[in-house]
């Protein structure tokens, strides 16, 4: 199996998945939080992105602003 070097470590290249959804990861194409890998969007901005501001990405990838 082809070995992938992410957060420190080597991985099988199909062992390096999103700890939520479990999506299959690239080296250098993710985001981590306490040493486990994400996918950016939308697991890590889901779970550990900011929880203020004016604007906020509804399903479908669409922008809205607050109370609209």
């Amino acid at each position: 199996a082809e070995k992938v070097t992410s957060l420190g470590k080597d991985w099988h290249r199909p062992c390096l998945r999103c700890e939520k959804c479990n999506k299959t990861l690239t080296s250098g194409g993710h985001a981590e939080h306490d040493g486990k890998p994400y996918c950016n969007h939308p697991c890590y901005a889901a779970l550990f992105g900011p929880k203020g501001g004016c604007l906020w990405w509804g399903h479908g990838g669409s922008e809205r602003a607050w109370g609209s």
